[in-house]
């Protein structure tokens, strides 16, 4: 009767360890499974943000891609590398505590306007962002370079984003 318990016992804990090795077995299965996919679409996401920030459309439209702007400045005598700063220095150093840019042609509702971003975009243009703290717009500058350096801007469009 032992021998036949043992047998017994022995056989069911048999089955238990093969029952737990399938079981065990599909759950490593599975979640291989997933985790190949998720590194196909990692490489595929991976490739497309290379192949993005590979392109040359991005950098057109800033004065570090624009030969010819570049060229120009160049045939002013103005070093090109170092104009981008004077430039976003002459425009945010006249953003003031108390009083509206004067380069921003609207005046400020719940604030002072004052430009928070600007982009460079060739040799005679660029576009600013600013707001008063509620409103918010855009505007496309005109600037020249006078002989001496200084930088004189003009306000050609702008416009303040519709509230909702």
């Amino acid at each position: 009767m032992r021998n036949k318990i043992l047998m017994y016992l022995f056989i069911f804990s048999l089955l238990f360890t093969i029952f737990i090795y399938v079981n065990d077995k599909k759950i490593l299965d599975s979640k291989q499974e997933k985790i190949e996919i998720l590194e196909t679409k990692l490489a595929e996401a991976e490739s497309g943000l290379e192949a993005s920030g590979n392109s040359t459309e991005e950098e057109y439209f800033t004065l570090e891609g624009n030969e010819a702007a570049l060229t120009y400045f160049e045939n002013k005598g103005i070093d090109p590398e170092g104009i981008i700063f004077k430039i976003e220095d002459a425009i945010l150093s006249k953003n003031n505590a108390t009083e509206d840019n004067p380069i921003v042609p609207m005046d400020g509702m719940d604030g002072v306007m004052r430009i928070n971003q600007l982009k460079v975009l060739n040799h005679k243009w660029v576009i600013a962002d600013f707001t008063d703290g509620k409103h918010w717009g855009e505007v496309i500058l005109s600037y020249d370079i006078s002989e001496d350096g200084t930088i004189e801007f003009y306000s050609e469009k702008s416009f303040i984003y519709p509230q909702y």
